[in-house]
């Protein structure tokens, strides 16, 4: 009995819980199933001779990485179903690599270099899990998307807004301004970065006490 299915089913299921603990929209289901379906079509090709009956083996010439290619090619459609834009923020870039590599793990199951696959799964695993909190202390810059509503007559002006953002350690790019709700309402849209995570939260808290302030949001953008 070929264990490989077995095998690519434990992998992409661990693979698939890091993504499932954290909310994602592909995870646990997703990452097993993607492992265990290379492994099973990889497999196909390992033991051609066992099923390709009809023929002499000597007559025919099949090539297993073309199978791997295109596993490759039916996960690149997989992996951009989870990416989506909200605003100027595109999530699931990380979700998609996942199912890419889970892909890329379950052909080598499923042509038998388990040491490789097994390497495979830890390191994804590790880059999944651990790396995220490397990531959160690596110095970067915070951009966020930004939105200002005031009515109509209690506009801030744009220069005491600017002056505002900067006071709090952010600074603004791709400002626009617009109305809304049919003239009754006016928007400060724009993309605000920072050096400091925590200036986010202090920048909301001073929105919150400002009563010409109607409404606001700040989006951080990332996966």
């Amino acid at each position: 009995m070929h264990v490989g299915p077995l095998g690519a089913l434990v992998i992409g299921a661990s693979i698939g819980f890091e993504r499932t603990f954290h909310g994602r929209p592909a995870g646990f289901r997703t990452h097993a199933l993607v492992c265990l379906a290379s492994a099973l079509l990889m497999i196909v090709t390992v033991y051609q001779n066992q099923w390709m009956t009809v023929m002499p083996m000597d007559t025919i010439r099949t090539d297993p990485t073309r199978m791997a290619q295109g596993i490759m090619t039916g996960i690149g459609f997989l992996g951009a179903g989870v990416i989506f834009k909200e605003g100027l923020t595109v999530r699931g870039l990380t979700t998609a690599a996942s199912i890419w590599v889970t892909a890329a793990i379950g052909i080598l199951v499923g042509i038998g270099f388990w040491f490789a696959a097994v390497l495979g799964g830890l390191a994804t695993l590790t880059v999944l899990a651990l790396f995220r909190f490397i990531e959160m202390r690596l110095p970067s810059e915070f951009y966020a998307h930004h939105v200002l509503r005031f009515m109509r007559d209690q506009v801030m002006g744009e220069e005491v807004m600017r002056e505002l953002i900067r006071s709090h350690g952010f600074s603004i790019a791709n400002l626009s301004s617009r109305l809304a709700e049919g003239g009754k309402h006016f928007e400060y849209r724009m993309t605000i970065k920072s050096r400091d995570r925590q200036n986010g939260e202090a920048l909301s808290q001073h929105l919150r006490g400002l009563p010409e302030v109607i409404e606001f949001r700040i989006s951080p953008t990332g996966d």
